[in-house]
């Protein structure tokens, strides 16, 4: 017998500023362990080493994260939001993934979580035991948010929600109260390929699969070492993430602008920064700026060198000195070896003369072998 009836639980949510929530129960996930290995197998999910098949059972069975789990409430933030774009004021700018310009959504849903949890204990008159999850938590949101009916999984992995498209970042709540289950909502992309097409590194393997290596979400943000050098000119203006399988896709292009202020910018710099300041801002200025937004995980080395690698990609001779400042004095030889690509990228028959003396006096090895293989490829290119 329930203790708290669905629709309950649903108003419960938007009071707290949840706009989305489906019910399912804390059952294991049928099938759910066994794909996950499969695709740490493949290779899918190299460099996310943490990733394990015993990490796959814990993902698939929701009573190890909550023993006394009865049910689970998904739960959604819709952020997509009108947006002009980049300004033309003449200035070399980078984007940065919607998700990723306001505050950090984990702050923002486990704190909403937690107002949840209140009412649901003020509604019940007892205490309730819950724990509230986001996606740094052992568990598949996805495979949660599709089983409850919040949403079902589009080619592009991401899970598309009626009115909102896949804009949306998820949670979940697991309780000790038994709620009435939602059903799932049995959709699917039908023929439609789009997001594969047109992913810039066809990322998207197959429907309903990514390839992470060859994403540009995880080379600009979990990759801490070097973006390989056939990604490079595929990475276009992005220096935080890559919105392109979302924006293409038919569902999200008729989403529902929402005003949730937590999701929105605090500057232009949240949105679309300045590739020269990128190239040069201090640890200072870097944490000053991003602070409380998940832009901080991929730290001021990894978005500098995400910004050498845009210049180098919408660049041109204008840019060249920032970029020769950057491979001279950038303090992370992992920026200045990304420089030198840039630098040649843009510069093309003149790149010996602006390098000669990087490659020459530079005490790093990594922006050595950039130089050196730059050179080369330049000249075999000529042939």
């Amino acid at each position: 017998m329930s203790e708290l009836a669905n629709h309950e639980v649903k108003r419960l949510a938007r009071e707290s500023g949840l706009a989305g929530s489906s019910v399912t129960s804390a059952e294991p996930f049928a099938g759910l362990a066994e794909l996950l290995k499969s695709r740490i197998d493949a290779g899918h999910l190299s460099g996310f080493d943490w990733f394990t098949h015993d990490r796959a059972d814990v993902a698939a069975n929701p009573r190890a994260l909550h023993e006394r789990a009865r049910s689970i409430v998904a739960v959604g933030l819709p952020y997509w939001n009108l947006d002009t774009g980049k300004p033309d004021d003449g200035i070399p700018r980078g984007r940065i993934s919607r998700y990723a310009r306001g505050i950090d959504y984990h702050k923002t849903l486990k704190k909403r979580m937690l107002d949840l949890h209140r009412r649901i204990e003020e509604s019940l008159g007892r205490t309730v035991e819950s724990r509230q999850l986001v996606d740094t938590a052992r568990i598949s949101d996805r495979a949660v948010a599709e089983r409850a009916g919040l949403g079902w999984f589009g080619k592009h992995t991401c899970i598309i929600v009626p009115g909102h498209g896949s804009w949306v970042m998820l949670g979940e709540l697991l309780l000790d109260v038994e709620i009435p289950p939602d059903l799932p909502l049995h959709r699917d992309c039908g023929q439609c390929r789009i997001c594969l097409d047109r992913c810039p590194t066809g990322a998207i393997v197959a429907p309903y699969t990514v390839d992470a290596p060859k994403c540009l979400s995880f080379q600009t943000i979990e990759q801490r070492g070097a973006i390989p050098r056939e990604i490079r000119p595929l990475l276009g203006d992005w220096v935080f993430g890559c919105d392109v399988c979302q924006e293409v896709c038919p569902y999200t292009k008729a989403a529902i602008s929402v005003d949730e202020p937590d999701m929105q910018p605090r500057s232009l710099d949240n949105a679309y920064p300045s590739l020269h300041w990128l190239l040069t801002i201090t640890e200072e200025q870097f944490r000053e700026t991003y602070r409380g937004t998940p832009v901080l995980r991929a730290k001021r080395r990894g978005l500098a060198r995400n910004a050498a690698v845009a210049l180098g990609n919408i660049g041109g001779e204008r840019d060249l000195p920032v970029l020769k400042q950057a491979a001279e004095s950038h303090d992370e030889p992992l920026v200045r070896s990304h420089a030198v690509w840039a630098l040649i990228r843009i510069a093309g028959q003149d790149a010996h003369s602006l390098i000669d003396d990087i490659w020459r006096s530079d005490p790093d090895p990594i922006v050595v072998d950039e130089c050196v293989w730059s050179l080369e490829s330049r000249h075999d290119a000529r042939g």
